[in-house]
């Protein structure tokens, strides 16, 4: 059968797409002649053969005649016992005139890696993975600047397409209704995953910062693209931080308005009274009540609820509701005052 591709990866018969792929990048990464200096010759067919079988096995096509006729059917050779000059190739008996002939092995390797990931140009084909910063930052995303992952390679797939990316990863952002009527930064410390160009994954980390505008709600999605995991033969996650609110003291939000209880005794909502807030961004506010405060009365006051994220200088309505509390009983003169005042 000539040269044993599945032995030289060290793979199985069925080995899948995957475990070619995984194979291939560790013996690549083992055997590639800027890495083994002291016996260069032993590493560089080793290398190529290494290219060549993963090569054959990684293509449908490659390995189903390799598969049934071996290394001689798949190069057009005399299988062995044949007359050395008997052509290979004619009816039932070959693969009909298949010619294969092995592409360069550092091209091979340069679809996985780029460049040279020993710290040098030795192969002078392809451009190395690299981040690039727009605006004149460092990278990390302070400041301003977008740092965007960029990449010159290819896929390492057969068809030599695009890798798939990741699903998004959520996280969970809860911030203050404070927060969220003001505004506020947030600083978030991720970690994650990255893979050097040599193929081998590093953890590391990075402070990401949130600008939390006015009047966002709950729900909200702040989406840091291709933050997530690297790992091989696929594009890195969007990082995506999802608004949460956290219960207030005081207030209950309800859309863009805000909500407030008060307990009132049955005089004042029937004589008139004031009610003293402390809004969201620390202000004193005195409202008010002149009405009679009736079961399922509302007291609406215009602009004092949240901001409204998408009409800037805008706020819904602040709506006070009453509970009365009502006294347990009165005397025979309280009785009959209250008849005498309200006519009863």
């Amino acid at each position: 059968m000539g040269v044993d591709y599945y032995n030289i990866l060290k793979v199985n018969r069925n080995a899948t797409d995957e475990d070619l792929k995984k194979s291939y990048r560790r013996l690549a990464m083992q055997w590639h002649p800027d890495k083994n200096p002291t016996n260069k010759s032993e590493a560089e067919a080793k290398f190529k053969q290494l290219s060549e079988a993963y090569e054959v096995l990684s293509d449908p096509q490659k390995r189903a005649v390799y598969d049934q006729y071996g290394e001689e059917g798949l190069k057009g050779m005399p299988p062995p016992g044949s007359q050395s000059g008997a052509p290979f190739a004619h009816g039932s008996s070959g693969p009909s005139n298949f010619r294969f002939n092995p592409r360069d092995a550092e091209d091979i390797f340069a679809e996985f890696f780029g460049s040279s990931p020993f710290g040098f140009e030795s192969m002078g084909r392809a451009k190395s993975t690299r981040f690039q910063t727009d605006g004149g930052g460092t990278f990390g995303g302070f400041g301003g600047t977008k740092n965007t992952f960029k990449s010159n390679t290819k896929g390492a797939g057969a068809s030599g397409g695009q890798p798939r990316k990741a699903p998004p990863v959520e996280s969970k952002l809860t911030c203050s209704l404070e927060e969220l009527y003001t505004g506020s930064t947030r600083k978030m410390k991720i970690s994650r995953n990255v893979m050097r160009p040599n193929g081998r994954l590093v953890p590391e980390t990075e402070i990401l910062s949130i600008d939390v505008k006015p009047g966002w709600k709950k729900g909200t999605k702040i989406t840091f693209p291709d933050k997530g995991n690297e790992q091989a033969d696929l594009l890195p996650a969007d990082l995506v931080f999802v608004i949460d609110e956290k219960p207030h003291d005081v207030y209950k939000r309800d859309g863009n308005d805000l909500v407030v209880y008060q307990k009132i005794p049955l005089v004042d909502a029937l004589a008139g009274t004031s009610i003293n807030l402390t809004t969201l961004d620390g202000r004193d506010l005195a409202v008010n009540v002149i009405d009679v405060v009736t079961p399922r009365y509302e007291l609406v006051v215009a602009n004092e609820g949240m901001p409204i994220a998408k009409e800037p200088g805008k706020k819904g309505n602040l709506r006070i509701k009453f509970d009365v509390k009502f006294p347990l009983r009165l005397t025979a003169e309280q009785r009959a005052a209250i008849r005498r005042i309200l006519g009863g």
